[in-house]
């Protein structure tokens, strides 16, 4: 553990994880400012915690920054903003007055199952000595495509869009969109699993082979 630890305080004190720092500390705030309902103030924050998300990892590797607690303080910032979403919209949607967008509240705990899956994995993955991998393509595609659809969803979602009265996003059509991101975050949680399985069948094969190396010895 102490290994471990040490790891991941060597270069730790980077610009990338410095905005990986403040994207989770911008979590707590958007969930205070969405619940009281200052949702132009709450897309600014999600908007500005998205930019910093994008360039935490451009500033990482054009600088040669990248490092082993921002490979853990991304995905945690990721997760904890992505949570905070889904828990303040699921409890939005549920005490809508229209019936079908209080039925639509339901699509919002997939979210809650898929990171609290992958939460508890990566902390199972460290005790045991495993580092998780970081962000690939389709989870960043996946978490692109989420702030976006979100952000729509607050700007001219029913009943909560701030521009509704300009616009209001068709139900059908806001369906179609979360669905569109739901599916997307299925395909990068399955996209992680191939690594996660290489990573624990890389480490039982260390394990044997260290028990036959002490039983020759």
């Amino acid at each position: 553990m102490k290994k471990i630890i040490k790891e991941y305080l060597t270069n730790c004190w980077t610009v990338p994880n410095l905005l990986s720092f403040l994207r989770i500390l911008m979590v707590p705030l958007f969930a205070v400012l969405f619940m009281k309902g200052y949702y132009l103030w709450s897309i600014g924050v999600l908007a500005l915690s998205g930019l910093s998300d994008f360039f935490d990892g451009k500033i990482a590797r054009r600088f040669n920054q990248v490092s082993a607690l921002g490979k853990v303080l991304d995905p945690i910032a990721d997760k904890l903003t992505q949570i905070t979403i889904a828990v303040v919209f699921y409890i939005t949607f549920a005490r809508a007055s229209d019936a079908t967008v209080k039925a639509f509240s339901w699509i919002f705990l997939i979210f809650l199952v898929k990171e609290a899956v992958m939460i508890v994995g990566g902390a199972i993955m460290i005790a045991i000595g495993l580092r998780p991998g970081a962000a690939e393509m389709p989870g960043k595609v996946a978490t692109f495509a989420f702030y976006v659809i979100m952000i729509l969803i607050m700007a001219f979602g029913p009943e909560i869009g701030i521009f509704r009265n300009l616009f209001t996003l068709p139900t059908v059509l806001m369906y179609i969109l979360v669905s569109i991101s739901v599916v997307l975050t299925i395909v990068a949680f399955c996209g992680y699993l191939p690594g996660v399985f290489r990573m624990l069948k890389e480490k039982n094969e260390k394990r044997a082979q260290g028990e036959e190396e002490n039983t020759e010895s």
